[in-house]
């Protein structure tokens, strides 16, 4: 039988797409990636890189306000929405560049094309017939539109980076990271905010504790929050758009964001040609080494709808270089990934939650509210920081740390370790603080704050 095209071709060109492609070219394989959009995927291009630059960008308006009571006179004479763009782009042009040259760098064939299935070893990349022994699909996932009457007048989260002009008022549909962090951006930037959401509070999956602190550092903030509402209708009414909510309310607005999730970009793929497996929402199903129902086929990031985070699309798709190709196989785990919302104060978690640990048996809780010493200076309502520790009180090992306060993103990658380690609570208690800090607070919670998951642990 003639050798096939490529030992290992790659739908998608995204973080865990390149990095796979990269790393098994390393070890000698005849690797092609194929790209349809931009390389880099979301990440470098409608995501976490151009967020992070605009939450930067919000965070000088109080930054500017807070130097006067340091002493500083200082006057601020509006945003340059334009300017900003610009310097944005720049940078996600830059980023987007290297990934092709990392490539190309190391012996990657790259397509600047659409890929999809003709059978199980062939794909169509952009009109030319290719073979493979192994396919990976690392498509990643595109922007939910919420299926209403009007849906065409409102954005999606990729749209915040084609904008021309600020939203004098935006409306914010969604609770979940980007949801908030568009909130945050908007309202830094100067917008008038309302961030509406089906839910109690915003962001499931984190600690209660740092959801409640969440929601009252977004009021602080000048938001307006709607919980338990959806928009069930939008309209154009002259320039500005009327929006009707589940609760009979009606919002006037001149942007309407939907921030409601990411779908896994599966559809016109022609994964049914390949007899590949998916779940109802879209998601390609794989077992613990990332086969989908196909042996030679793959699938990796967001595409798989399990941990969707940059930093785990890219440890995967590492991992799995170093398996097909690298003669040292091994898995990126799924736990303790560290995360991170940069909304204005940031939020960031490593590990359990007090609720998900309690179901596993009893925890200690330490935690702590507390004013930064920034903050006792400017006076500025909404800067409390919060941290947290859930601790087994069998073994002692923290389960779970949980941070609401500025600088909380860089403060918890070091705790990550610690906890990815199995690091219990008297190795915090016996490292030194670095003072004056906010950091320092974690290893200098010395009194249980409460206990929780006993009763359900005694009744097993």
């Amino acid at each position: 039988m003639p050798a096939r095209d490529f030992d290992l071709f790659v739908i998608g060109g995204g973080s865990a797409g390149v990095r796979l492609g990269r790393i098994s070219a390393g070890y000698g394989a005849r690797v092609g990636v194929a790209e349809e959009r931009f390389w880099g995927g979301t990440c470098v291009n409608v995501g976490c890189v151009p967020k992070k630059i605009m939450v930067n960008a919000s965070e000088y308006s109080c930054w500017a306000q807070d130097a006067a009571a340091f002493g500083w006179d200082m006057e601020v004479h509006g945003h340059d929405w334009l300017k900003l763009a610009a310097a944005r782009d720049a940078e996600v042009t830059r980023l987007s560049g290297i990934y092709g040259k990392l490539l190309a760098g190391a012996g990657v064939t790259s397509f600047d094309a659409r890929a999809s299935f003709i059978d199980e070893h062939t794909l169509d990349v952009g009109g030319q017939r290719v073979t493979a022994d192994r396919i990976v699909i690392a498509t990643g996932g595109t922007p939910h539109r919420l299926d209403i009457p009007g849906q065409e007048l409102a954005y999606v989260s990729d749209d915040l980076f084609t904008l021309k002009a600020l939203p004098k008022r935006a409306l914010v549909i969604g609770a979940g990271y980007i949801a908030v962090e568009f909130a945050t951006i908007l309202s830094g930037l100067g917008s008038e905010v309302e961030l509406a959401y089906r839910a109690p509070q915003p962001l499931r999956g984190f600690d209660e504790d740092i959801r409640a602190a969440a929601v009252e550092a977004l009021v602080a903030q000048g938001m307006v929050l709607s919980p338990d509402v959806s928009p069930v209708r939008i309209g154009q009414v002259e320039n500005h758009l009327m929006v009707t909510l589940s609760n009979s309310g009606v919002r006037e607005a001149d942007a309407v964001f939907f921030c409601t999730g990411r779908t896994p970009n599966t559809a016109s793929l022609g994964l049914d040609k390949a007899g590949v497996e998916m779940k109802d929402g879209g998601a390609v199903i794989v077992d613990d080494e990332h086969r989908t129902s196909v042996p030679h086929i793959y699938a990796i990031g967001d595409v798989i709808d399990r941990v969707n985070l940059t930093p785990m699309a890219t440890a995967v798709g590492h991992a799995l270089a170093d398996t097909l190709f690298g003669n040292k196989p091994r898995r990126a785990s799924y736990e303790n990934v560290p995360t991170a919302v940069f909304m204005s104060p940031p939020i960031a978690s490593v590990g359990l939650t007090e609720a998900d640990a309690a179901n596993i048996g009893p925890v200690d809780i330490y935690a702590t509210r507390f004013t930064p010493l920034r903050h006792t200076i400017t006076k500025r309502e909404g800067r409390r920081t919060l941290m947290k520790l859930v601790v087994c009180q069998r073994t002692q090992k923290v389960l779970g740390a949980h941070m609401l306060g500025e600088d909380a993103a860089e403060i918890m990658q070091g705790v990550g370790i610690v906890i990815a380690m199995g690091g219990t609570k008297q190795d915090f208690d016996r490292t030194i603080g670095i003072h004056p800090t906010a950091a320092e607070e974690l290893v200098t919670l010395r009194t249980r704050t409460r206990e929780a998951g006993v009763t359900s642990a005694a009744a097993q």
